[in-house]
């Protein structure tokens, strides 16, 4: 039984290895080595695709898919090592696919790791990934962040543009699409497939894994969280949604959202814990795609799909370990989006907006990026948008600084290391 289901794993690897492949932007590290790799993403995200490939440039490598139930039911942990080791001829590396599906997989990892193994695994939960990890694998492991594709890689998976007005026509189309891989390779209907997407994961990852008394009341919280991207929320404004009746159920229900990578928040910068961990907090979905296929169409604007943009830019940092980042709201109400942390210290100020040429739109964007930059004293301060591209100093009564302007295009094209100080 074990070994049929592993034999058609097998054929289902071999038949995905010849479909092409998107290279993605992972950085310049080694995965040879006897750490575990654990690659993390949102489901159906391209992880598998990815770990796939990675495992073959390793060499004879065994795989295990626990996204199958007829697995997940397998008790004898060992019987299923022995049946990839027959199948595969006792391969040094073992890809295990969507482990945080097999209960007791951390401990399983663990003896494998210390029995020599070589493991990439992969999962689509955050917390097990990280919190679990940690405490089992204290510094034996190492993680890849993978999310739906990127502006750069949206763009290797089509037809690369070569002119800037080129560049701008497909930003607009990825901030519209998103970068889930099916859709743009396969041709299936976004919109749908998105949305089965999205109710699959509610349902199998949230619903029945946790054991969700209220699946509607989930549904509806993502529902208004798709049609919230960008905007400031608390816990108590949630408790006004049917079925969530307590500030306790609402924030259970928005961790399980954020855990299994959907959404993500972002805290209101403070220098005081308790004031940002009181204070509103800003909710951000893993990819446009989403959004804009779940979404009240009535609720969207380009600007908040920029801004949607930028964060996932930054949460990809985040996960890796590379920065922090908050955003900014003034005595007045003036709000920066983005304050970006490396280390101790506050590298970038980043403004996300559609259009500059409003005067009323300059002026409320400056002014706010000039009173947080003089409060937080950064001078990296930064403003994007759909083609503006040049510098200005600028100033507001006492406040003053140089302004950088930045095509978004171009700001996501490129690495942006030199935007938060590592460059």
């Amino acid at each position: 039984m074990l070994q049929d289901l592993l034999l058609m794993q097998k054929r289902e690897v071999e038949s995905r290895l010849a479909e092409p492949y998107v290279v993605r932007d992972v950085g310049n590290r080694s995965y040879d080595h006897d750490l575990v790799n654990v690659v993390m993403g949102p489901r159906r995200a391209g992880k598998s695709f990815f770990a796939v490939h990675l495992a073959k440039t390793l060499g004879n490598f065994g795989y295990v898919n626990f996204d199958d139930e007829r697995l997940v039911r397998e008790k004898d942990y060992d019987a299923l090592v022995a049946a990839a080791d027959a199948i595969y001829g006792n391969p040094r590396h073992l890809l295990l696919d969507e482990i945080q599906n097999l209960p007791g997989w951390e401990l399983l990892v663990n003896r494998l790791q210390r029995q020599g193994r070589r493991l990439l695994i992969t999962g689509s939960n955050a917390h097990l990934l990280s919190s679990d990890l940690a405490t089992h694998l204290t510094g034996r492991h190492m993680q890849t962040v993978l999310f739906p594709f990127s502006f750069p890689e949206f763009l290797r998976a089509g037809r690369e543009p070569a002119t800037a007005p080129e560049k701008l026509e497909s930003l607009r189309s990825y901030a519209e699409s998103g970068g889930y891989p099916e859709p743009l390779l396969k041709g299936v209907g976004r919109a749908d497939y998105l949305n089965t997407l999205l109710r699959s994961v509610l349902y199998k990852d949230i619903v029945v894994r946790h054991k969700i008394r209220s699946p509607q009341a989930l549904d509806d919280l993502a529902a208004y969280l798709v049609s919230s991207v960008a905007r400031d929320y608390s816990l108590t404004r949630l408790t006004t949604l049917p079925g969530l009746s307590s500030v306790h159920t609402a924030e259970k229900y928005l961790k399980h959202l954020e855990e299994a990578l959907l959404f993500f928040s972002v805290s209101r910068f403070s220098r005081k814990v308790r004031e940002q961990i009181r204070a509103n907090k800003k909710i951000y979905c893993v990819d446009n795609g989403v959004v804009t296929s779940a979404a009240f169409r009535t609720s969207l604007d380009r600007g908040r799909l920029y801004e949607n943009l930028v964060a996932i830019h930054l949460q990809r940092r985040r996960l890796d370990g590379g920065l922090e980042f908050f955003f900014w709201k003034g005595p007045r109400n003036e709000e920066v989006d983005f304050v970006v942390k490396s280390g101790p210290q506050i590298v970038s100020l980043i403004q996300v907006t559609s259009d500059m040429s409003e005067p009323a739109t300059r002026e409320r964007e400056v002014r706010a990026l000039l009173k947080a930059g003089q409060e937080l004293e950064c001078p990296n301060l930064l403003i994007l948008s759909e083609s503006d591209e040049r510098e200005e100093d600028a100033s507001w009564f006492a406040a003053e600084g140089r302004i950088k302007y930045v095509p978004l295009w171009k700001w996501l094209s490129e690495a942006a290391d030199s935007q938060f100080g590592r460059g």
